[in-house]
């Protein structure tokens, strides 16, 4: 029998709620505490998922010894704050993407992990899917020879309303940082950090990113790349090879399928038979992380979230985005 993780989950939104119902299919995991600055949430949200404690206040929550690990799905912008509180208190820190809201605060949380000796890792679900693991051992395999063009991209149309996260830019709201994020790490994670980086916006009328293009360059090839709140895109990660095509189809962040096209060939759709909404695997990998006494995964790395952050800095640069 392995140790039974404790958890706690501090912001009790939407993507909160799809972490605590994976958290349930996990063996030797349970839900043991949820905190929200509203008492009320906090025991409807524990009573939904059986969590033991609820908290009204973020600091009563790390307070409790019992708790092993956090899960921080608050707004973008409180990211730092909360992650910086948890490591204070010992807690291992699993934080949503964006980890925070520029490099520097990143860097922060990070020498704050490192100074206390503590578990710290960005929660880029996607990066530990078996489809997404699949297309990279596909394309470091050179399945269909060297990788020449990426396109990804990923847009749904919602009527703007500035009374929610989305489109609230004080909270980091826009297309970039909540769904622009995902073709950035498709490029980076497949072909590493662009030469350089071109990008154009369009904005909402209280200055949040309504949409976001973006060219990377590298040496042999280019991602294109886009965002988007205006329109339902067909929200795809294609790499276009030498010899054929991987296509991660819709919705290429979360579990799905993937189809390889040969050229000449006859097309082969991979069905990866998911059963749950997909937070569980990065949730397996860090339990087993802080099982091990790990500091730092070996996946989703300190080093790869520095680029993460540094080249969302660097299209915000380029579409004159300011928080």
């Amino acid at each position: 029998m392995l140790k039974t993780i404790n958890w706690g989950i501090i912001g009790l939104g939407s993507i909160a709620n799809k972490f605590a119902t994976d958290l349930l299919t996990i063996e030797d995991a349970k839900l043991y505490a949820v905190a929200s600055r509203n008492q009320d949430k906090a025991d409807a949200f524990a009573s939904k998922y059986n969590a033991t404690k609820a908290y009204g206040s973020y600091e009563a929550m790390v307070e409790d010894k019992n708790i092993d690990a956090i899960y921080i799905a608050t707004p973008h912008t409180l990211h730092k704050e909360n992650t910086l509180l948890c490591l204070e208190h010992g807690k291992a820190v699993l934080c949503e993407k964006p980890f925070a809201m520029n490099a520097d605060e990143v860097a922060e949380m990070i020498a704050k992990a490192k100074a206390e000796n503590v578990l710290l890792m960005e929660a880029l679900w996607t990066y530990f899917l078996p489809h997404y693991q699949y297309v990279l051992k596909a394309l470091e395999d050179k399945v269909f020879g060297n990788l020449v063009k990426l396109e990804a991209d990923f847009g749904f149309h919602r009527g703007f309303d500035d009374s929610t996260r989305l489109f609230n830019k004080s909270l980091g709201g826009g297309s970039l940082l909540d769904i622009g994020i995902y073709p950035i790490f498709a490029a980076l994670s497949t072909l590493g950090m662009p030469k350089t980086i071109n990008a154009e916006a369009t904005y909402f009328e209280n200055g949040a990113d309504s949409s976001c293009t973006m060219l990377f360059d590298y040496d042999d090839t280019k991602a294109l790349l886009k965002s988007t709140l205006l329109e339902n895109a067909p929200t795809e990660a294609i790499f276009y090879c030498e010899n054929g095509t991987i296509k991660i189809n819709t919705m290429f962040h979360m579990p799905t399928t993937v189809t390889l096209i040969p050229k000449g060939g006859k097309p082969e759709t991979i069905d990866f038979n998911y059963k749950t909404i997909g937070y569980n695997y990065e949730t397996i990998h860090f339990n087993g992380l802080l099982r091990a006494g790990k500091t730092e995964s070996d996946v989703m790395t300190f080093a790869f979230s520095e680029q993460l952050i540094k080249t969302l800095d660097a299209v915000r640069t380029k579409i004159n985005l300011e928080y």
